[in-house]
Protein backbone atom coordinates (compact mmCIF):
# COMPACT_ATOMS: atom_id res chain seq x y z
CA UNK A 1 0.00 0.00 0.00
CA UNK A 2 2.81 2.25 -1.03
CA UNK A 3 0.17 4.13 -2.74
CA UNK A 4 -1.19 5.37 0.55
CA UNK A 5 0.75 8.66 0.82
CA UNK A 6 0.47 9.61 -2.57
CA UNK A 7 -3.04 9.48 -2.37
CA UNK A 8 -3.50 11.75 0.26
CA UNK A 9 -1.39 14.87 -1.16
CA UNK A 10 -4.43 14.61 -3.97
CA UNK A 11 -6.99 17.25 -3.94
CA UNK A 12 -9.20 17.17 -7.63
CA UNK A 13 -11.95 19.62 -7.39
CA UNK A 14 -13.83 21.63 -9.95
CA UNK A 15 -14.61 25.35 -10.00
CA UNK A 16 -18.18 25.62 -10.95
CA UNK A 17 -20.19 29.40 -11.14
CA UNK A 18 -22.73 31.08 -13.07
CA UNK A 19 -20.83 32.72 -16.03
CA UNK A 20 -18.84 35.91 -15.30
CA UNK A 21 -18.71 35.48 -11.40
CA UNK A 22 -14.63 34.85 -11.63
CA UNK A 23 -14.47 31.66 -11.76
CA UNK A 24 -11.43 31.66 -14.42
CA UNK A 25 -9.94 34.62 -12.70
CA UNK A 26 -10.02 32.68 -9.38
CA UNK A 27 -8.59 29.99 -11.30
CA UNK A 28 -5.56 31.70 -12.20
CA UNK A 29 -4.66 32.85 -9.32
CA UNK A 30 -4.70 29.65 -7.56
CA UNK A 31 -2.20 28.67 -10.42
CA UNK A 32 -0.14 31.94 -9.07
CA UNK A 33 0.08 30.90 -5.75
CA UNK A 34 0.92 27.24 -7.06
CA UNK A 35 4.54 28.97 -9.21
CA UNK A 36 2.50 27.11 -12.05
CA UNK A 37 2.12 30.68 -13.66
CA UNK A 38 3.96 34.21 -12.86
CA UNK A 39 1.81 36.48 -14.37
CA UNK A 40 -1.83 36.96 -14.26
CA UNK A 41 -3.24 37.79 -17.25
CA UNK A 42 -7.32 39.89 -17.06
CA UNK A 43 -9.59 37.97 -19.16
CA UNK A 44 -11.22 40.93 -21.17
CA UNK A 45 -13.72 39.99 -24.10
CA UNK A 46 -11.76 41.28 -26.71
CA UNK A 47 -9.20 43.42 -26.35
CA UNK A 48 -6.93 40.37 -24.60
CA UNK A 49 -3.30 40.46 -24.59
CA UNK A 50 -2.65 38.10 -21.99
CA UNK A 51 -5.73 35.63 -21.98
CA UNK A 52 -6.25 33.09 -18.88
CA UNK A 53 -4.45 30.00 -19.00
CA UNK A 54 -7.18 27.64 -18.32
CA UNK A 55 -9.08 29.32 -21.81
CA UNK A 56 -7.02 28.32 -24.66
CA UNK A 57 -9.51 27.42 -27.61
CA UNK A 58 -9.25 30.34 -30.06
CA UNK A 59 -13.37 30.95 -30.16
CA UNK A 60 -12.51 31.47 -26.12
CA UNK A 61 -9.95 33.84 -26.32
CA UNK A 62 -12.91 35.74 -29.02
CA UNK A 63 -15.28 35.39 -26.34
CA UNK A 64 -14.20 35.97 -22.89
CA UNK A 65 -15.61 32.41 -21.80
CA UNK A 66 -14.89 29.02 -21.16
CA UNK A 67 -16.74 26.45 -23.20
CA UNK A 68 -14.75 23.65 -22.30
CA UNK A 69 -13.37 21.95 -19.14
CA UNK A 70 -9.55 22.45 -18.41
CA UNK A 71 -7.30 20.74 -16.37
CA UNK A 72 -4.32 22.50 -14.42
CA UNK A 73 -2.31 20.21 -12.01
CA UNK A 74 0.31 21.99 -9.92
CA UNK A 75 1.83 21.11 -6.42
CA UNK A 76 1.39 23.68 -3.96
CA UNK A 77 3.62 22.77 -0.57
CA UNK A 78 3.06 19.31 0.08
CA UNK A 79 -0.35 19.00 -2.29
CA UNK A 80 -0.89 17.76 -5.21
CA UNK A 81 -3.79 19.68 -6.78
CA UNK A 82 -5.80 19.01 -9.49
CA UNK A 83 -8.47 21.73 -10.77
CA UNK A 84 -10.76 21.40 -13.42
CA UNK A 85 -12.04 24.96 -14.37
CA UNK A 86 -15.62 24.31 -16.30
CA UNK A 87 -17.56 26.46 -18.28
CA UNK A 88 -20.18 28.75 -16.61
CA UNK A 89 -22.30 29.17 -19.20
CA UNK A 90 -24.98 27.14 -19.55
CA UNK A 91 -25.14 26.00 -23.30
CA UNK A 92 -22.07 23.73 -22.06
CA UNK A 93 -23.73 22.49 -18.72
CA UNK A 94 -23.30 18.77 -19.61
CA UNK A 95 -19.43 19.28 -19.76
CA UNK A 96 -19.71 20.27 -16.39
CA UNK A 97 -21.81 17.53 -15.31
CA UNK A 98 -19.54 15.23 -16.50
CA UNK A 99 -16.68 17.29 -15.10
CA UNK A 100 -18.70 16.66 -11.51
CA UNK A 101 -18.32 12.74 -11.68
CA UNK A 102 -14.68 13.23 -11.71
CA UNK A 103 -13.68 15.45 -8.90
CA UNK A 104 -13.83 14.88 -5.03
CA UNK A 105 -14.73 18.59 -4.01
CA UNK A 106 -16.15 21.38 -5.51
CA UNK A 107 -15.71 25.52 -5.54
CA UNK A 108 -18.76 27.51 -5.85
CA UNK A 109 -17.74 31.07 -7.05
CA UNK A 110 -20.53 33.69 -6.18
CA UNK A 111 -20.66 36.87 -7.35
CA UNK A 112 -21.58 39.49 -4.16
CA UNK A 113 -23.62 41.72 -6.15
CA UNK A 114 -25.45 38.95 -8.00
CA UNK A 115 -25.75 36.51 -5.18
CA UNK A 116 -27.17 32.62 -6.69
CA UNK A 117 -27.53 32.65 -10.21
CA UNK A 118 -29.74 30.05 -12.01
CA UNK A 119 -26.67 28.17 -13.28
CA UNK A 120 -25.10 28.01 -9.89
CA UNK A 121 -28.32 26.25 -8.54
CA UNK A 122 -28.47 23.95 -11.02
CA UNK A 123 -24.82 22.04 -10.47
CA UNK A 124 -25.12 22.74 -6.77
CA UNK A 125 -28.21 20.10 -7.18
CA UNK A 126 -25.63 17.83 -8.86
CA UNK A 127 -23.24 18.23 -6.52
CA UNK A 128 -26.15 17.38 -3.88
CA UNK A 129 -26.91 14.18 -5.69
CA UNK A 130 -23.46 12.88 -5.47
CA UNK A 131 -22.56 14.36 -1.85
CA UNK A 132 -19.95 16.56 -3.34
CA UNK A 133 -18.40 18.66 -0.31
CA UNK A 134 -18.80 22.19 -1.52
CA UNK A 135 -16.74 25.78 -0.22
CA UNK A 136 -18.28 28.83 -1.21
CA UNK A 137 -16.15 31.70 -2.12
CA UNK A 138 -17.77 34.99 -2.13
CA UNK A 139 -16.32 37.35 -5.07
CA UNK A 140 -15.93 40.84 -5.92
CA UNK A 141 -15.84 42.24 -2.53
CA UNK A 142 -13.76 45.47 -3.83
CA UNK A 143 -16.81 46.51 -5.71
CA UNK A 144 -20.49 47.18 -4.13
CA UNK A 145 -22.43 44.44 -3.62
CA UNK A 146 -25.04 43.25 -0.75
CA UNK A 147 -24.65 43.23 2.62
CA UNK A 148 -22.46 39.71 3.57
CA UNK A 149 -25.36 38.16 6.06
CA UNK A 150 -27.83 38.74 3.19
CA UNK A 151 -25.43 36.32 1.22
CA UNK A 152 -25.04 33.86 3.88
CA UNK A 153 -28.96 33.73 3.91
CA UNK A 154 -29.32 33.79 0.07
CA UNK A 155 -26.77 31.20 -0.13
CA UNK A 156 -28.71 28.48 2.43
CA UNK A 157 -32.10 29.30 0.82
CA UNK A 158 -31.01 28.60 -2.67
CA UNK A 159 -28.52 25.97 -2.92
CA UNK A 160 -30.35 24.08 0.28
CA UNK A 161 -27.23 23.98 2.24
CA UNK A 162 -26.06 24.64 5.96
CA UNK A 163 -23.31 27.28 5.13
CA UNK A 164 -20.31 28.59 8.04
CA UNK A 165 -18.22 31.75 7.33
CA UNK A 166 -14.79 31.38 7.83
CA UNK A 167 -13.72 34.71 7.14
CA UNK A 168 -15.26 37.98 6.94
CA UNK A 169 -15.27 41.35 5.18
CA UNK A 170 -14.61 44.74 6.66
CA UNK A 171 -16.84 46.49 4.69
CA UNK A 172 -17.19 45.91 0.87
CA UNK A 173 -17.11 48.06 -2.10
CA UNK A 174 -14.81 51.00 -2.02
CA UNK A 175 -14.66 51.15 1.76
CA UNK A 176 -13.63 47.18 1.47
CA UNK A 177 -10.48 47.32 4.15
CA UNK A 178 -9.84 43.70 4.19
CA UNK A 179 -10.80 40.25 5.37
CA UNK A 180 -10.88 38.85 9.39
CA UNK A 181 -10.07 35.11 8.86
CA UNK A 182 -12.18 32.99 11.16
CA UNK A 183 -10.67 29.98 10.34
CA UNK A 184 -6.87 30.78 11.47
CA UNK A 185 -7.36 34.22 13.29
CA UNK A 186 -5.24 36.47 11.11
CA UNK A 187 -6.07 39.81 9.79
CA UNK A 188 -5.63 40.44 5.89
CA UNK A 189 -5.91 44.14 4.93
CA UNK A 190 -6.79 44.88 1.03
CA UNK A 191 -4.41 46.93 -1.35
CA UNK A 192 -5.61 46.40 -5.17
CA UNK A 193 -2.78 44.42 -6.53
CA UNK A 194 -3.62 42.01 -9.05
CA UNK A 195 0.01 40.27 -9.23
CA UNK A 196 1.35 40.37 -5.50
CA UNK A 197 -0.23 39.05 -2.44
CA UNK A 198 -1.67 41.58 0.10
CA UNK A 199 -0.51 42.28 3.36
CA UNK A 200 -1.08 39.88 6.36
CA UNK A 201 -1.03 41.12 10.41
CA UNK A 202 -0.65 38.71 13.00
CA UNK A 203 -3.50 39.11 15.93
CA UNK A 204 -3.57 37.04 18.47
CA UNK A 205 -7.24 37.08 18.62
CA UNK A 206 -10.76 39.48 17.77
CA UNK A 207 -10.01 41.50 20.60
CA UNK A 208 -6.44 42.35 19.67
CA UNK A 209 -5.99 46.19 19.96
CA UNK A 210 -3.80 45.57 17.18
CA UNK A 211 -6.82 45.42 14.98
CA UNK A 212 -8.01 49.11 15.92
CA UNK A 213 -4.71 50.47 14.03
CA UNK A 214 -5.26 48.58 11.46
CA UNK A 215 -8.85 49.40 10.42
CA UNK A 216 -10.07 52.28 12.40
CA UNK A 217 -12.19 51.69 15.69
CA UNK A 218 -15.30 51.91 14.42
CA UNK A 219 -14.99 49.13 11.73
CA UNK A 220 -12.85 46.85 14.36
CA UNK A 221 -15.92 47.36 16.94
CA UNK A 222 -18.56 46.36 13.52
CA UNK A 223 -15.65 43.27 12.91
CA UNK A 224 -16.06 42.29 16.18
CA UNK A 225 -19.86 42.63 16.87
CA UNK A 226 -20.12 40.90 13.45
CA UNK A 227 -17.87 37.57 14.78
CA UNK A 228 -20.02 37.48 18.17
CA UNK A 229 -23.28 37.51 15.79
CA UNK A 230 -21.34 34.66 13.66
CA UNK A 231 -20.68 32.80 16.98
CA UNK A 232 -23.78 33.38 18.00
CA UNK A 233 -26.19 31.64 14.54
CA UNK A 234 -23.64 29.41 13.39
CA UNK A 235 -22.39 26.02 14.87
CA UNK A 236 -18.85 25.56 15.18
CA UNK A 237 -17.28 24.38 11.85
CA UNK A 238 -16.90 20.77 11.88
CA UNK A 239 -14.60 19.36 9.07
CA UNK A 240 -16.94 15.75 9.12
CA UNK A 241 -19.98 17.85 8.27
CA UNK A 242 -18.40 19.38 5.40
CA UNK A 243 -17.20 15.78 4.34
CA UNK A 244 -20.46 14.82 3.96
CA UNK A 245 -21.87 17.86 2.05
CA UNK A 246 -23.79 19.18 5.06
CA UNK A 247 -22.09 22.66 5.52
CA UNK A 248 -20.25 24.40 3.12
CA UNK A 249 -17.51 26.96 4.45
CA UNK A 250 -17.85 30.46 2.66
CA UNK A 251 -14.96 32.94 2.04
CA UNK A 252 -14.87 36.15 1.06
CA UNK A 253 -12.37 37.69 -1.06
CA UNK A 254 -11.90 39.35 -4.55
CA UNK A 255 -10.01 37.26 -7.12
CA UNK A 256 -8.90 39.47 -9.30
CA UNK A 257 -7.39 41.27 -6.97
CA UNK A 258 -5.57 37.95 -5.75
CA UNK A 259 -7.22 39.11 -2.14
CA UNK A 260 -8.43 36.28 0.08
CA UNK A 261 -7.67 33.33 -2.40
CA UNK A 262 -4.83 32.09 -0.04
CA UNK A 263 -6.71 31.84 2.59
CA UNK A 264 -9.30 29.74 0.63
CA UNK A 265 -6.21 27.32 -0.80
CA UNK A 266 -5.02 27.03 2.61
CA UNK A 267 -8.11 26.17 4.20
CA UNK A 268 -9.22 23.93 1.17
CA UNK A 269 -5.91 21.83 0.83
CA UNK A 270 -6.60 21.55 4.81
CA UNK A 271 -9.56 19.94 5.00
CA UNK A 272 -10.68 18.89 1.35
CA UNK A 273 -10.74 15.14 0.69
CA UNK A 274 -8.49 13.37 -1.09
CA UNK A 275 -9.56 10.87 -3.79
CA UNK A 276 -13.06 8.76 -2.25
CA UNK A 277 -13.78 6.02 -3.64
CA UNK A 278 -16.20 5.42 -6.69
CA UNK A 279 -18.95 3.38 -7.41
CA UNK A 280 -18.89 0.83 -10.10
CA UNK A 281 -21.93 -1.04 -11.12
CA UNK A 282 -20.29 -4.55 -9.96
CA UNK A 283 -18.51 -2.50 -6.64
CA UNK A 284 -17.32 0.10 -4.75
CA UNK A 285 -13.69 0.98 -6.05
CA UNK A 286 -11.17 2.28 -3.37
CA UNK A 287 -8.40 4.35 -4.20
CA UNK A 288 -6.17 2.34 -2.06
CA UNK A 289 -6.32 -0.64 -3.82
CA UNK A 290 -3.62 -2.20 -5.87
CA UNK A 291 -4.77 -2.74 -9.26
CA UNK A 292 -5.42 0.15 -12.07
CA UNK A 293 -8.88 1.41 -12.83
CA UNK A 294 -9.98 4.36 -14.07
CA UNK A 295 -12.53 6.20 -16.57
CA UNK A 296 -12.42 8.58 -19.50
CA UNK A 297 -15.07 11.93 -18.23
CA UNK A 298 -13.91 13.85 -21.38
CA UNK A 299 -12.49 13.96 -25.14
CA UNK A 300 -11.21 16.66 -26.24
CA UNK A 301 -10.06 17.07 -30.24
CA UNK A 302 -7.39 19.29 -31.36
CA UNK A 303 -5.33 20.46 -28.02
CA UNK A 304 -2.87 20.88 -30.29
CA UNK A 305 -4.32 22.06 -34.11
CA UNK A 306 -0.94 20.99 -35.87
CA UNK A 307 -0.77 17.71 -34.60
CA UNK A 308 -5.12 17.09 -35.37
CA UNK A 309 -4.60 15.45 -31.92
CA UNK A 310 -7.49 14.03 -29.32
CA UNK A 311 -7.01 13.40 -25.91
CA UNK A 312 -9.15 11.13 -23.65
CA UNK A 313 -9.05 12.45 -20.24
CA UNK A 314 -8.99 9.66 -17.33
CA UNK A 315 -9.60 9.96 -14.28
CA UNK A 316 -7.66 7.69 -11.66
CA UNK A 317 -9.81 5.85 -9.50
CA UNK A 318 -7.42 2.86 -7.87
CA UNK A 319 -4.16 1.42 -8.24
CA UNK A 320 -1.12 3.16 -10.05
CA UNK A 321 -1.41 4.32 -13.98
CA UNK A 322 1.97 3.48 -15.55
CA UNK A 323 3.42 4.45 -19.02
CA UNK A 324 3.98 0.93 -21.30
CA UNK A 325 1.77 -0.73 -19.21
CA UNK A 326 -0.78 -3.17 -21.02
CA UNK A 327 -4.40 -2.14 -20.28
CA UNK A 328 -7.58 -3.26 -20.63
CA UNK A 329 -10.72 -0.92 -22.66
CA UNK A 330 -13.39 -2.38 -21.21
CA UNK A 331 -16.05 -1.75 -23.52
CA UNK A 332 -14.20 -3.00 -26.43
CA UNK A 333 -12.88 -6.00 -24.57
CA UNK A 334 -9.36 -4.71 -26.12
CA UNK A 335 -5.79 -4.37 -24.72
CA UNK A 336 -3.98 -0.88 -25.30
CA UNK A 337 -0.25 -0.05 -24.31
CA UNK A 338 0.28 3.93 -23.56
CA UNK A 339 3.98 5.33 -24.72
CA UNK A 340 2.66 8.49 -24.36
CA UNK A 341 0.34 9.62 -21.09
CA UNK A 342 0.21 13.30 -20.70
CA UNK A 343 -0.20 15.55 -17.86
CA UNK A 344 -1.89 18.62 -18.47
CA UNK A 345 -1.60 22.75 -17.14
CA UNK A 346 -4.41 24.09 -19.53
CA UNK A 347 -3.10 23.71 -23.33
CA UNK A 348 0.76 22.66 -22.41
CA UNK A 349 1.32 18.98 -21.45
CA UNK A 350 3.97 16.80 -20.72
CA UNK A 351 4.51 12.99 -20.87
CA UNK A 352 4.24 11.49 -17.31
CA UNK A 353 5.82 7.99 -16.35
CA UNK A 354 2.96 7.25 -12.93
CA UNK A 355 -0.46 9.10 -11.85
CA UNK A 356 -2.03 8.16 -8.89
CA UNK A 357 -5.57 7.67 -7.87
CA UNK A 358 -7.24 11.55 -8.14
CA UNK A 359 -4.93 12.64 -10.72
CA UNK A 360 -5.80 13.13 -14.60
CA UNK A 361 -3.96 12.09 -17.21
CA UNK A 362 -4.72 12.39 -20.83
CA UNK A 363 -4.26 9.65 -23.35
CA UNK A 364 -3.97 9.56 -27.09
CA UNK A 365 -6.99 9.14 -28.83
CA UNK A 366 -7.25 7.44 -32.36
CA UNK A 367 -11.08 6.90 -31.96
CA UNK A 368 -10.94 4.22 -29.65
CA UNK A 369 -12.67 6.14 -26.51
CA UNK A 370 -16.02 6.99 -25.43
CA UNK A 371 -17.05 9.32 -22.90
CA UNK A 372 -18.11 6.83 -20.12
CA UNK A 373 -15.32 4.11 -21.07
CA UNK A 374 -13.71 2.38 -18.21
CA UNK A 375 -9.65 1.37 -18.18
CA UNK A 376 -8.06 -1.39 -16.03
CA UNK A 377 -5.63 -4.20 -15.26
CA UNK A 378 -8.00 -6.63 -16.34
CA UNK A 379 -11.32 -6.57 -14.29
CA UNK A 380 -14.44 -5.78 -15.88
CA UNK A 381 -15.54 -2.79 -14.03
CA UNK A 382 -18.22 0.25 -15.21
CA UNK A 383 -18.72 3.41 -13.74
CA UNK A 384 -21.84 5.05 -13.25
CA UNK A 385 -23.09 8.45 -13.53
CA UNK A 386 -21.76 9.78 -17.07
CA UNK A 387 -25.57 10.45 -19.01
CA UNK A 388 -25.49 12.63 -22.03
CA UNK A 389 -29.32 14.08 -21.75
CA UNK A 390 -32.01 14.12 -23.81
CA UNK A 391 -30.91 17.56 -26.41
CA UNK A 392 -33.32 20.69 -26.56
CA UNK A 393 -32.08 22.24 -29.64
CA UNK A 394 -32.30 21.01 -32.99
CA UNK A 395 -31.09 21.81 -36.35
CA UNK A 396 -29.71 19.94 -39.72
CA UNK A 397 -26.22 20.09 -40.33
CA UNK A 398 -25.49 20.79 -44.28
CA UNK A 399 -22.23 20.28 -46.22
CA UNK A 400 -21.66 23.36 -48.27
CA UNK A 401 -18.32 22.23 -49.98
CA UNK A 402 -18.33 19.03 -51.35
CA UNK A 403 -14.72 19.01 -51.99
CA UNK A 404 -14.49 18.57 -48.04
CA UNK A 405 -16.84 16.19 -47.27
CA UNK A 406 -13.95 13.53 -45.84
CA UNK A 407 -13.06 16.57 -43.64
CA UNK A 408 -16.61 17.23 -42.33
CA UNK A 409 -17.33 13.65 -41.44
CA UNK A 410 -14.04 13.50 -39.58
CA UNK A 411 -15.06 16.75 -37.38
CA UNK A 412 -18.53 15.83 -36.59
CA UNK A 413 -17.32 12.60 -35.80
CA UNK A 414 -14.54 14.09 -33.38
CA UNK A 415 -16.47 16.78 -31.88
CA UNK A 416 -19.39 14.64 -31.22
CA UNK A 417 -16.83 11.87 -29.22
CA UNK A 418 -15.77 14.96 -27.11
CA UNK A 419 -19.51 15.22 -25.84
CA UNK A 420 -20.02 19.08 -27.19
CA UNK A 421 -23.53 17.60 -28.79
CA UNK A 422 -25.53 14.57 -30.15
CA UNK A 423 -26.02 13.24 -33.57
CA UNK A 424 -28.72 11.69 -34.77
CA UNK A 425 -29.10 9.93 -38.40
CA UNK A 426 -33.23 10.41 -39.70
CA UNK A 427 -34.17 7.13 -40.69
CA UNK A 428 -36.96 8.70 -43.29
CA UNK A 429 -34.43 10.91 -45.43
CA UNK A 430 -30.97 9.59 -44.00
CA UNK A 431 -30.16 13.55 -42.79
CA UNK A 432 -28.14 14.37 -40.10
CA UNK A 433 -29.37 15.96 -37.22
CA UNK A 434 -27.65 17.85 -34.25
CA UNK A 435 -29.08 18.14 -30.94
CA UNK A 436 -27.47 20.78 -28.44
CA UNK A 437 -29.09 21.84 -24.96
CA UNK A 438 -28.06 25.67 -25.98
CA UNK A 439 -27.96 27.58 -29.19
CA UNK A 440 -24.11 29.06 -28.39
CA UNK A 441 -22.74 25.07 -28.75
CA UNK A 442 -24.04 25.09 -32.73
CA UNK A 443 -22.02 28.15 -32.86
CA UNK A 444 -18.79 26.48 -31.35
CA UNK A 445 -19.33 23.78 -33.48
CA UNK A 446 -19.20 25.36 -36.76
CA UNK A 447 -16.06 27.46 -35.54
CA UNK A 448 -14.79 24.62 -34.85
CA UNK A 449 -15.63 22.57 -38.22
CA UNK A 450 -13.87 25.72 -40.09
CA UNK A 451 -11.17 26.16 -38.30
CA UNK A 452 -10.11 22.92 -36.53
CA UNK A 453 -10.70 20.90 -39.89
CA UNK A 454 -11.73 23.18 -42.70
CA UNK A 455 -14.56 22.27 -43.27
CA UNK A 456 -17.96 24.09 -44.01
CA UNK A 457 -21.25 23.44 -42.67
CA UNK A 458 -24.51 25.37 -42.72
CA UNK A 459 -27.50 24.66 -40.34
CA UNK A 460 -30.99 24.83 -41.51
CA UNK A 461 -33.95 24.21 -38.96
CA UNK A 462 -35.82 21.83 -37.99
CA UNK A 463 -38.80 21.98 -35.56
CA UNK A 464 -38.10 19.20 -32.68
CA UNK A 465 -39.47 19.18 -28.80
CA UNK A 466 -37.41 15.83 -27.59
CA UNK A 467 -35.45 13.09 -28.69
CA UNK A 468 -35.76 10.04 -26.46
CA UNK A 469 -34.25 6.52 -26.70
CA UNK A 470 -36.59 3.76 -26.71
CA UNK A 471 -36.98 0.71 -26.11
CA UNK A 472 -39.02 -2.22 -25.52
CA UNK A 473 -39.14 -5.98 -24.57
CA UNK A 474 -42.27 -6.09 -27.01
CA UNK A 475 -40.07 -6.16 -30.78
CA UNK A 476 -43.48 -6.66 -32.81
CA UNK A 477 -44.77 -3.03 -30.61
CA UNK A 478 -41.29 -1.93 -31.43
CA UNK A 479 -41.89 -2.67 -34.72
CA UNK A 480 -45.61 -1.12 -34.84
CA UNK A 481 -44.23 2.15 -33.42
CA UNK A 482 -41.34 2.70 -35.64
CA UNK A 483 -43.42 1.80 -38.82
CA UNK A 484 -45.73 4.03 -37.35
CA UNK A 485 -43.99 7.17 -36.47
CA UNK A 486 -41.39 5.79 -39.24
CA UNK A 487 -40.80 10.50 -40.30
CA UNK A 488 -39.80 10.92 -36.40
CA UNK A 489 -37.36 7.75 -35.75
CA UNK A 490 -33.63 8.37 -35.87
CA UNK A 491 -30.82 6.20 -34.76
CA UNK A 492 -28.11 7.55 -32.71
CA UNK A 493 -24.28 7.09 -32.90
CA UNK A 494 -24.55 3.53 -30.95
CA UNK A 495 -27.20 2.59 -33.43
CA UNK A 496 -30.15 2.87 -31.01
CA UNK A 497 -33.73 4.09 -31.72
CA UNK A 498 -34.10 7.69 -31.25
CA UNK A 499 -38.04 9.46 -30.96
CA UNK A 500 -37.98 13.06 -32.19
CA UNK A 501 -41.03 14.24 -30.85
CA UNK A 502 -42.32 17.79 -32.41
CA UNK A 503 -44.59 18.71 -29.50
CA UNK A 504 -45.19 17.77 -25.87
CA UNK A 505 -48.30 16.61 -26.62
CA UNK A 506 -46.73 14.32 -29.21
CA UNK A 507 -44.69 13.04 -26.98
CA UNK A 508 -47.40 12.35 -23.97
CA UNK A 509 -49.94 10.41 -26.79
CA UNK A 510 -47.07 8.56 -27.45
CA UNK A 511 -46.56 6.87 -24.25
CA UNK A 512 -49.71 6.81 -23.69
CA UNK A 513 -50.75 4.30 -27.00
CA UNK A 514 -47.66 2.46 -26.39
CA UNK A 515 -47.39 1.33 -22.78
CA UNK A 516 -44.95 -1.47 -23.44
CA UNK A 517 -42.00 1.08 -24.71
CA UNK A 518 -39.71 2.56 -22.54
CA UNK A 519 -38.86 6.32 -23.53
CA UNK A 520 -35.93 7.34 -21.95
CA UNK A 521 -33.91 11.15 -21.50
CA UNK A 522 -30.77 10.22 -20.72
CA UNK A 523 -28.35 7.94 -23.04
CA UNK A 524 -27.58 5.90 -19.57
CA UNK A 525 -30.14 2.70 -19.28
Amino acid sequence: MSNVNEISKRRTFAIISHPDAGKTTLTEKLLLFGGAIHVAGAVKSNKIKKTATSDWMEIEKQRGISVATSVMGFNYGDYKINILDTPGHQDFAEDTYRTLTAVDSVIIVVDVAKGVESQTRKLMEVCRMRNTPVIIFVNKLDREGRDPFDILDELENELKISVRPLSWPINIGAKFKGVYNIYEHSLNLFQPDKQHVTDRVEIADINDPTIDDAVGEADAAQLRNDIELIDGVYPDFEVEDYLEGQVAPVFFGSALNTFGVKELLDCFVRIAPSPRPVEAEERKVEPVEEKFSGFVFKIHANMDPTHRSCIAFVKVCSGVFRRNEVYKHVRSGKTYRFSAPTAFMAQKKEIIDEVYPGDIVGLPDNGIFKIGDTITEGEDLHFKGLPSFSPEMFKYIENTDPMKTKQLNKGIEQLMDEGVAQLFVNQFNNRKIIGTVGQLQFEVIQYRLLHEYGAQCRWEPIHLYKACWIESEDTEVLEAFKKRKHQFMAVDREGRDVFLADSGYVLQMAQQDFPKIKFHFTSEF
